[in-house]
């Protein structure tokens, strides 16, 4: 492996959207969840969900602020790393990264300064609305960053000049609504909001075991839980659906994530995998058979492809691909499995007792940045060897710099990255998980320990009658 400017580019776009992408995948699903969350405080009045709310926002707004600064940076790469991209595909790609700002950040402006200062400002249904519209606004802000980059795998609705070589839209229905616009989409969004509910049911699992259990701690761990029981397997089927459309249309990187050698009628699913001496240069235990059940569509008589049926300059990095799917797999299965294990204990009236199941939730709480990530690397490694797949190869892509200079911005990068966004990452671990033993302006709440309760159970004082002190 030669460490030139083409690669070297490629890890620090790598790493820096690594960390981009955990900012969005959470913001995106925590504004919902505080709409939710101040939804049903105006229609309940039920002070535990108002109490929920202020105590996320606070994490929503670093999250948000981290999120934008990561996703500036690695917008200047384009200019500086992907010059040539930049000129070959800019009149596609640009207005629609043009398109988000005018929709999606305008809105988000606007209204985040009344969502996170309107207490005592504005009236409840105005604050409410403003909650919704960042909400709102994170959600298009995605779907044009979906639409750009799926765009890039799936081309559509284009054509290129003869002269200079560069691309231009022809139909920007077809640019916007590529082929696998809508299934990574939904996939994507679906993975924001689980990936939200596996922090908050972490947080709130970190409160049980310290004794901390107030009415917000256990309407967050019962919504949490919920969600990933409901959702997860909405996403197992959006992702099944995102997996044909790629097999329609990339059928190299089904190959590679499937551990599909060599082509044949009917394919197995290879469970783990190891070196060998063969086409692909893996072999693994395998359920035979299983390609009729998840590809169907397939003709009578057609071969899946497999990696033979590819040039190697043309097929992406096998192991890299092939375990960051299984991982991405497996970390979706845990948060299956955590949120109908809550469930259960929801209904066997159990999930406030400190046990193994809130031991599990903590660390579970990464699971679902673990997912988005692999679910990325699948994604944009699998789409290897092209920017714009079928149609401009990366090395074609990249800015005309030099090693050393990339070498120099990427070590800048990590160093910078290391320090900042980790201690933001924990001082939003620190605010989420202390629990709400103070009131929303930071005085003591005065809650208290009920007679007979269980351990670290305390009364909520809007249901023992007694004052809160409130932004109201």
């Amino acid at each position: 492996m030669e460490f030139d400017a083409l690669l070297l580019s490629r890890i620090q776009f790598a790493f820096v959207i690594a960390f981009h992408i955990m900012f969005p995948a959470f913001t995106i699903g925590l504004a919902t969840f505080l709409a939710v969350c101040e939804g049903l405080w105006l229609k309940t009045g039920h002070e535990a969900f108002k109490r929920l709310y202020l105590h996320w926002v606070k994490i929503f707004a670093l999250a948000f602020a981290m999120g934008v600064v990561s996703g500036v940076v690695m917008s200047y790469q384009f200019g500086t790393n992907w010059s040539v991209f930049s000129e070959i595909a800019g009149s596609v790609i640009g207005p629609l990264l043009g398109y988000e700002v005018l929709t999606a950040f305008f809105l988000e402006a606007t209204f985040l300064g009344v969502m996170l200062f309107g207490w005592n400002k504005v009236g409840r249904k105005l604050h409410f609305v403003a909650t919704c519209a960042v909400a709102i606004g994170t959600t298009i802000s995605a779907f044009w960053i979906l639409s750009a980059n799926s765009w890039m795998q799936t081309p559509d609705g284009f054509a290129i000049d003869p002269e200079t070589g560069n691309f231009y839209a022809t139909d920007w229905i077809k640019v916007i609504f590529n082929p696998s616009f809508p299934s990574r989409l939904a996939h994507m969004l679906l993975a924001a909001y689980i990936t939200t509910a596996a922090v908050v049911l972490a947080a709130g699992a970190w409160q049980v075991i310290r004794g901390r259990i107030t009415t917000p701690t256990r309407w967050q761990i019962r919504m949490a839980a919920g969600t990933l029981a409901v959702l997860m397997p909405i996403q197992i089927m959006v992702g099944h659906e995102s997996g044909l459309v790629a097999h329609e249309h990339q059928p190299a990187k089904i190959a590679a994530a499937e551990g599909w050698c060599e082509s044949a009628p009917v394919q197995g699913t290879v469970l783990l995998a190891w070196p060998a001496d063969n086409a692909c240069g893996l072999d693994g235990i395998t359920i035979p058979g299983t390609s009729p059940i998840l590809f169907p569509g397939t003709p009578e008589g057609e071969d899946l492809k497999g990696l033979d049926a590819f040039d190697k300059a043309d097929t992406p990095p096998i192991w890299l691909v092939f375990y960051s799917f299984r991982i991405m797999f497996a970390a979706g299965m845990a948060m299956l499995g955590l949120g109908l294990w809550g469930c259960f204990l929801w209904w066997r009236g159990r999930l406030d007792e400190k046990g193994l199941f809130h031991w599990a939730a903590v660390p579970g709480g990464a699971l679902g940045f673990i997912a988005v990530i692999t679910g990325w690397i699948v994604a944009e490694v699998g789409r290897q060897p092209y920017t714009i797949y079928g149609y401009l190869r990366t090395a074609d892509s990249v800015s005309p710099v030099s090693t050393a200079q990339v070498a120099t911005s990427l070590l800048v990068f990590m160093v910078t990255y290391a320090i900042i966004f980790t201690a933001g990452t924990i001082y939003m671990a620190r605010i989420a998980t202390r629990g709400f033993d103070d009131d929303p302006m930071g005085k003591p709440a005065r809650e208290r320990r009920a007679p007979g309760s269980p351990l670290g159970a305390v009364d909520d004082p809007a249901e023992t009658g007694e004052d809160i002190v409130t932004a109201d």
